[in-house]
């Protein structure tokens, strides 16, 4: 993984910078559909640098209120594969504060992630 400036979240962004703000207005101009089709791609990846900047922290959010709500420490793979047995299994529902309280946070982050305009 590399040390130094610009990180990966850094590059993806300057990416998307330009493309938005140079490529896709000459591509308006010319070819719209490939003007649209470029907005498509500056939004994914936008997508993959907040992922890159805020996904770490969200995934360990995440494998933190899992090892609470099952009690036991894994992968978060590993984790999310046993709250849906549990859930499958009937062993949980939404009467379960602590469940839907994970749910909440758990779909919170990737939103945030994928449309940062939702908040």
């Amino acid at each position: 993984m590399a040390q130094d400036r610009p990180t990966a979240a850094e590059l993806l962004a300057a990416i998307a910078d330009f493309l938005r703000e140079e490529a896709t207005p000459a591509l308006d101009r010319t070819e719209p559909r490939l003007g649209f089709q470029m907005r498509v791609a500056v939004n994914s990846l936008a997508i993959l640098e907040r992922e890159a900047r805020l996904g770490p922290a969200a995934d360990a959010r995440e494998h933190e209120r899992l090892v609470g709500l099952l009690g036991r420490e894994a992968t978060l793979e590993e984790l999310n594969r046993e709250l849906a047995r549990q859930l499958r299994g009937g062993e949980r529902d939404e009467t379960d504060a602590a469940l839907m309280a994970h749910l909440d946070a758990t779909i919170a982050d990737k939103i945030v992630i994928a449309n940062p305009k939702w908040r």
